[in-house]
This record gives structure tokens, C-alpha cells and sequence, in this order.
């Protein structure tokens, strides 16, 4: 009789969750995601546009370097390339002005424009944001670099 009451005790102990149990575990952890998961991902693209200001910073500097090489910046034809590799008419060019011997891509995988002159005057660099159109807002926004 003792042995029967022990094995009824250790089958109680042996069985899982309920159905109940497994449900609501499932209702509260989709509701964390719902709540917390848009302010993830918001923090993941707002990294994304500093990322890209950061770059276009570094490319700022490269195409500043080139100038003080070259005596002038790239034209519209030679582009950002004229910092990794030498132009036929770029006399002085003492490159590559960029590590990995690369321009790199923006965050979101497009290339970055480069106008000289920029419609606003100057030299520009530019990302089109995660869009890759012009203009936007937030994360589609463009992200600029004047000279």
C-alpha cells in the first residue's frame, strides 16, 4: 500500500505543463514582442543612419586628403573610386586614401552618391537612406555630406 501511494506521488511529479500552463506562457511572451520588439528594431535603424553619417564622415576626410594630394577634388566621372584607385589625370595622387581598398557600401547595401558640383554648391556625399529614393523621413531619410 505504501508503494501505491509513493508511485501516485512520483507520477504527479513526472507530468508536464497543461495545455492551460503552455497557452498562457504563449499570450505573455507575445505580448513582450509586440511591445518591446518595435522599439528594437526602431534602435536598429536609427544605428543604422548613424552608421552612414559615419562613413560619409570618413569618406569626407579621404576625398579632403585627395585634394590636398591632387590639388582639386574628383570629378563627377572619377567618383568616390578616385579615392582607392588612381585616376589617369590625378598628378600627385598618393593613394588609396580608404582602408580595405574599397568605397564602402552604405548600411543598407546601396552605393554612396558623390556630386561635384552639388546642386547646393560644393562637393556632396550621400546616402538615399534605407529607401534608396530620394528624400524620406526617419529611417528613409537622406543623409548628407558637404564639402
Amino acid at each position: 500500500m505504501a508503494n501505491r501511494s509513493e508511485n501516485r506521488r512520483v507520477r504527479k511529479r513526472m507530468h508536464g505543463f497543461t495545455l492551460v500552463e503552455l497557452l498562457v506562457v504563449l499570450a505573455i511572451l507575445t505580448l513582450l514582442v509586440g511591445l518591446v520588439g518595435p522599439r528594437v528594431l526602431g534602435q536598429l535603424g536609427g544605428a543604422k543612419s548613424k552608421t552612414a553619417a559615419v562613413q560619409i564622415a570618413d569618406l569626407s576626410k579621404a576625398l579632403e586628403l585627395f585634394k590636398l594630394d591632387v590639388g582639386r577634388f574628383p570629378s563627377n566621372q572619377e567618383g568616390l573610386e578616385a579615392l582607392v584607385s588612381r585616376p589617369a589625370t590625378a598628378n600627385g595622387w598618393n593613394g588609396p586614401y580608404l582602408k580595405g581598398g574599397a568605397v564602402p557600401l552604405d548600411p543598407w547595401g546601396n552605393k554612396y552618391r558623390y556630386a561635384n558640383p552639388a546642386p547646393s554648391g560644393g562637393i556632396e556625399v550621400l546616402s538615399l537612406g534605407a529607401d534608396g529614393a530620394p528624400g524620406g523621413e526617419g529611417e528613409n531619410a537622406d543623409i548628407r555630406g558637404q564639402l
